[in-house]
């Protein structure tokens, strides 16, 4: 059994365990999964990326604050908007911004999952995807000047960029041919 981690939120202290991989979630075979992680910016300010491993969708959240109120709000709140199918799942780093996590689960029925330490690699398509952020939103801009809908604008020309990953389809026609399977 993994031994949990402790982290100080709020004044005391919150034990978190490094959950192994489903192996659905890992082969990347079956939609659902999700990747999450902040992109930090300037005075403060950050916004939330979900990556979904399968199709490589994106979402992008406008989030006020790193404290684990604000993030799990903006993160359920995202993941209300998707039929229930495509959602069994999201990885995060070890940050204390979820230290609510089982709040999130509670909410939405995901389970929640932590890399282990030093592992980032087991939310690659979410590093790439904060990589391509990187050119909409340089390192050291202040993202809190950006809207929901200026957000939802550079996820849309994401989703319709076509991925080698892919055989050349974009994440928006996979992600679209998932949802309708679900119907």
């Amino acid at each position: 059994m993994n031994r949990p981690t402790y982290w100080l939120v709020n004044n005391r202290y919150v034990p978190f365990y490094a959950s192994p991989f489903m192996a659905s979630a890992e082969d990347r075979a079956v939609p659902g999964h999700w990747e999450g992680d902040l992109v930090m910016g300037s005075n403060n300010s950050q916004i939330a990326t979900l990556v979904e491993r399968n199709t490589r969708y994106v979402l992008l959240a406008k989030v006020d604050g790193k404290d684990s109120k604000t993030v799990v709000d903006a993160l359920i709140k995202q993941a209300h908007k998707l039929p229930r199918e495509l959602y069994k799942s999201l990885t995060w780093d070890r940050g204390s911004e979820m230290a609510e996590h089982k709040r999130f689960t509670l909410a939405t029925d995901i389970k929640v999952y932590f890399c282990d330490p030093q592992n980032l690699w087991q939310r690659g398509s979410n590093e790439n995807t904060n990589g391509l952020l990187r050119q909409y939103f340089p390192k050291g801009t202040d993202l809190s000047a950006h809207s929901q809908a200026k957000l939802n604008a550079v996820a849309r020309r994401l989703n319709e960029r076509p991925r080698k990953t892919l055989n050349y389809e974009t994440p928006a026609e996979r992600f679209n041919q998932c949802v309708a399977s679900t119907v």
